[in-house]
């Protein structure tokens, strides 16, 4: 590592400790060079997930991508920017948990709209007309007594 204060390359690792979220390191260091103190912090690089779109193609998972699917669903709805942050980090917990390097986008966005209905049935139906691909009011009509009919999971 090198020092930010004199560009050595040497530096001494003088204590680590885990940081309060416990998502990475925090190492205090110190250059043998120059004697300053400086603060690194080492994470983990999450492996990279690749979704297989419909038609085939491959491309990298992006969580910014589904927290735009449910920001549009949920537009107009009572949500907090930290209630869709939060089922967006729940979608991608649950993808990146299935422990492949490859999702199908259908599995995506099937657990947003299951996502989705836990907190926000109107939004559900949204996200499900677009992922869905209704074609006419009755699939609407369908969705929504499909919704009234089955328990909401828990």
């Amino acid at each position: 590592m090198r020092c930010p204060m004199c560009d050595e390359p040497g530096s001494q690792v003088i204590d680590t400790r885990p940081t309060s979220d416990g998502v990475a390191l925090r190492r205090r260091r110190q250059c043998a060079k120059c004697g300053q103190r400086f603060t690194t912090y080492e994470r983990y690089e999450p492996l990279s997930l690749m979704v297989r779109k419909r038609d085939g193609r491959l491309e990298p998972f992006e969580v910014r991508k589904v927290r735009l699917g449910i920001e549009k669903a949920c537009s107009k709805r009572a949500m907090t920017p930290e209630q869709i942050t939060e089922m967006a980090r729940r979608v991608e917990e649950e993808v990146r948990g299935a422990c492949t390097r490859e999702v199908p986008a259908d599995h995506i966005g099937r657990t947003v709209m299951a996502t989705l209905r836990e907190v926000d049935e109107v939004a559900y139906v949204r996200f499900a007309s677009i992922h869905e691909d209704f074609q006419d009011a009755g699939l609407f009509v369908d969705a929504v007594e499909t919704l009234t009919k089955q328990p909401k999971s828990s």
